[in-house]
């Protein structure tokens, strides 16, 4: 599970025909909480650290986020790999979801907006329920044939929606999907049981989102006080990931006191320390950190430079483990059935 190289943001992976940096960096705030200014200042940051993959989305701040991107790509359009997403509802496109209309709407809205020829990685947000999958698949495929998309991705599928549609993809001849943008983390490890060997075995690159469990595994939170004024936690409606029913119980502290041990030992942070953990799951090619601030981003840069060893990764993970589900349990367990071998995605 774990890689014991010594790894560093100037590393690269493959992400279908994209190359990628260990670390991507989220825009999510940028133009909003994280003023114009502050937000090229990170960039700039991330940029001279040797970082190249920014992910943003047409809704984050209702495009704002992709707006505020537009200056900065006219002066490095060339130096990042740039991705965003489709699907949820934003003010100047009607309507919502992945009818086909919309998605090519959407994305020339986006082209406009991050003021670029061509998207790199153009993501669907999230399933849309309401249109046949198909439609929305080969509406992607057209958006490639048509030089705005270099590659696809998804974010948010359940395993078995996304095996459905790379089946169908493959067996049309549409462009792949090459990545998924699932939430995953030492706190929120679902994807394990099923998402995560399927990736592995479609050869689809995971660059997770909320790789701190959206600010959990920064030892912020404490099991005996209010989480602190203006933290995610205390703002979040019990719909959210980051709820405090949801992230603040007893296995997550005793996860981030592991890592606060080892992050002491190693003369590092406990968020360097998640991030290192992270990017030591095979399969997991660069995930998004989205902070706020430069200062923020600052103690991020350096978590690709931590190699744990195959001890530290086992007894970080030691307390978060997805629960027993049969048929995964049995099937490892009298089978010897672990990851699953690599599909041969040239059959259709």
């Amino acid at each position: 599970m774990t890689t014991e190289h010594q790894a560093s943001l100037l590393d690269t992976r493959n992400l279908g025909p994209l190359r990628v940096t260990r670390l991507g960096l989220g825009t999510m705030f940028m133009g909003g909480r994280t003023p114009r200014d502050e937000s090229y200042r990170m960039l700039d940051r991330y940029l001279e650290a040797g970082g190249n993959f920014l992910d943003t989305a047409d809704v984050y701040g209702d495009g704002e986020s992709e707006r505020t991107l537009a200056p900065w790509l006219a002066a490095h359009r060339d130096e990042v790999v740039v991705a965003t997403k489709v699907g949820r509802p934003v003010s100047d496109l009607p309507g919502r979801g992945l009818a086909p209309d919309r998605v090519r709407a959407a994305c020339d809205a986006s082209l406009r907006r991050l003021g670029v020829d061509v998207i790199d990685l153009y993501q669907v947000h999230l399933p849309d329920p309401d249109t046949p999958l198909a439609d929305t698949l080969e509406a992607l495929d057209g958006l490639v044939r048509a030089g705005k998309v270099r590659a696809l991705g998804a974010s948010n599928f359940p395993a078995w929606l996304l095996a459905w549609a790379v089946g169908l993809q493959d067996r049309n001849g549409w462009a792949p999907f090459v990545a998924l943008q699932p939430q995953y983390s030492l706190v929120e490890r679902s994807i394990e049981v099923e998402v995560l060997p399927f990736c592995r075995a479609a050869g689809i690159g995971l660059i997770p989102w909320g790789p701190l469990g959206a600010g959990f595994l920064t030892g912020r939170y404490s099991r005996d006080a209010e989480p602190p004024a203006g933290s995610r936690m205390a703002g979040a409606a019990d719909i959210l990931e980051e709820a405090r029913h949801r992230r603040a119980v007893e296995r997550n502290f005793r996860a981030v006191n592991e890592a606060a041990a080892i992050a002491r030992h190693r003369g590092a942070t406990i968020a360097q320390i998640a991030l290192a953990w992270l990017l030591g799951v095979e399969g997991v090619v660069a995930p998004i950190v989205g902070p706020r601030t430069l200062a923020q981003l600052d103690g991020l840069l350096t978590a690709a430079d931590v190699a744990l060893t195959a001890a530290e990764h086992a007894r970080l993970a030691a307390h978060t483990s997805p629960p027993e589900l049969y048929p995964y349990r049995m099937l490892a367990q009298q089978m010897g059935l672990g990851t699953l071998a690599r599909l041969d995605r040239g059959r259709s």
